[in-house]
């Protein structure tokens, strides 16, 4: 969809869009509109029991007396309640209200302070993705017929500082992409070839396969893939974006490209849905995309590890001892809990090669994080108050909500076993603390994050900036960290 900026003016055509405060009615050109209509859209207000609530929203058809098609009325609530977060909802809320409505062209007017005209874009475009790409027979009632998105505004720099969002909103849509790709398209050889084309934005990228892992000892996240008749792959990016030799910031993403379980095999309702077990990494891949292009100040590096977990005649089995890429070797008890192998391996060799500040994780890793937090929280698990802090601050402003769970030694003991250094699960009880407690053990003492988004990566319904599908999130959220603490 198309977002520009234009100056405050009331449009000759498509919708127009005027914002209301709770409980105070029509103002400015509102207000003007309503007189020119006879007083119909204050009528409409109230016969549609409309009264201005956060992010309510009321489509009314343009009476006579008004060139627009149709008018939209969003609610702002209590406006010195509103957060960032809602200021780029507002802009969701549009186009979901108009996406279908046989409208091609929105006009936003911006006229109260408590609207931002970036934040207003940033949330239309978000929201206006869609994944379509097989749908061959889809019928033209159900294709969205809004193609623009005009914010009129008074801010002659709107639309300069959207220009860096716009790079980090496709940065959003390249991580919805690869999460909402079927496993027979994104398997991790393809994945490698897709995350390839961020060499164009400057991205170095690295792609490691199971020869060159074998050498290096990676036979925790190998054991994962052996069962696949598909190849495990390890990519690095690299953005040096900051000061020549200065330190780099790292973010490493499990990429399961499918997840059957393994020996260990899941039931078979829902598994449809293992497709995005690789959301970890595809949304390390879509920041890449954000920071290089929006000419991120930093030095980055990410790696992400890709399998695919197959039941075969090669597949690792429960009982299995594998030695990682540290030497500490693990009792793999369970072949279902398998991205903690992929990620240790991968942590290890980012810390022992690139000698990064900190390393954040993120991966669609428990089932358990989402009896713990629902679909509102990712979970964060970290060694440093510092980390944690600034991550729950970036969730707070764009939200993408994080929210701490603890680590301890009594916790660190649950996974202590007879038989290896260590067992990859620690049973039912605080099945995503013990999980974070395994990465723990393969961080040497790096700063370093855990953030489990096996909640957040896909929705069973719309939200406020995106259909129902693959979310994009973290990736706003680690821009946001990126930009707010480690640039320049």
């Amino acid at each position: 969809m198309q977002v520009r900026f234009e100056t405050v003016a009331m449009p000759k055509t498509g919708a127009v869009v005027f914002f209301v405060e709770k409980d105070k009615g029509l103002t400015g050109l509102a207000a003007e509109a309503d007189k020119a209509s006879g007083g119909q859209l204050a009528k409409a207000i109230k016969l549609g029991r409309f009264e201005g609530a956060k992010g309510a929203t009321l489509d009314v058809v343009a009476p006579a007396g008004l060139d627009a098609d149709r008018v939209l009325l969003v609610g702002l609530g209590e406006v010195d309640k509103l957060t960032e977060a809602d200021k780029v909802e507002l802009g969701g809320a549009i186009t979901a209200a108009l996406a279908m409505s046989g409208s091609d062209t929105a006009t936003a007017i911006v006229e109260n302070a408590a609207v931002c005209p970036v934040a207003l874009a940033e949330g239309a475009e978000l929201r206006s993705y869609r994944f379509d790409k097989y749908r061959t027979k889809e019928p033209e009632a159900k294709k969205p017929t809004l193609k623009a998105i005009v914010v009129a505004t008074k801010d002659g720099d709107a639309a300069a500082r959207f220009a860096a969002r716009a790079k980090v909103i496709e940065g959003v849509f390249c991580t919805r992409d690869l999460v909402s790709e079927p496993a027979n398209i994104l398997y991790p050889e393809s994945f490698a070839n897709r995350i390839k084309e961020l060499t164009s934005l400057g991205v170095e990228v690295e792609v490691l396969g199971e020869a060159e892992m074998q050498k290096l000892g990676m036979n925790a996240l190998l054991a994962v893939g052996q069962g696949s008749v598909k190849e495990s792959q390890l990519v690095v990016m690299r953005w040096n974006g900051g000061k020549k030799g200065e330190q780099p910031i790292s973010f490493i993403g499990k990429g399961v490209t499918f997840d059957t379980g393994g020996i260990s095999l899941k039931p078979g309702e829902g598994m449809e849905q293992m497709k995005w077990d690789m959301g970890g990494a595809g949304t390390v891949v879509g920041l890449m995309k954000a920071l290089a292009g929006r000419k991120a100040k930093a030095n980055v590096v990410a790696v992400v590890g890709l399998v695919e977990n197959m039941p075969s005649g090669d597949a690792q089995r429960p009982g299995d001892v594998v030695t990682s890429m540290s030497g500490q070797t693990i009792e793999v008890l369970n072949t279902d809990a398998e991205g903690r192998l992929v990620l240790c391996d991968a942590m290890w060799y980012t810390q022992e090669r690139f000698k990064p500040r900190f390393m954040i994780d993120l991966a669609t890793l428990t089932g358990a994080i989402i009896i713990s937090l629902g679909h509102e929280h990712a979970g964060v698990f970290s060694s440093s108050d510092e980390l944690a802090d600034q991550l729950s601050k970036a969730g707070y402003a764009t939200g993408d909500k994080t929210w701490r769970l603890p680590l301890h030694d009594n916790y660190d003991k649950m996974i202590n076993c007879p038989t290896a250094d260590m067992k990859n699960i620690g049973g039912r009880a605080a099945g995503s603390i013990t999980a974070a407690q395994f990465l723990k053990r393969f961080t040497n003492d790096v700063p370093w994050a855990h953030i489990d988004i096996a909640g957040t990566v896909w929705s069973d319904k719309d939200l406020p900036l995106a259909e129902k599908g693959g979310t994009g999130y973290g990736v706003r959220l680690l821009d946001r960290f990126v930009a707010d603490n480690y640039e320049g």
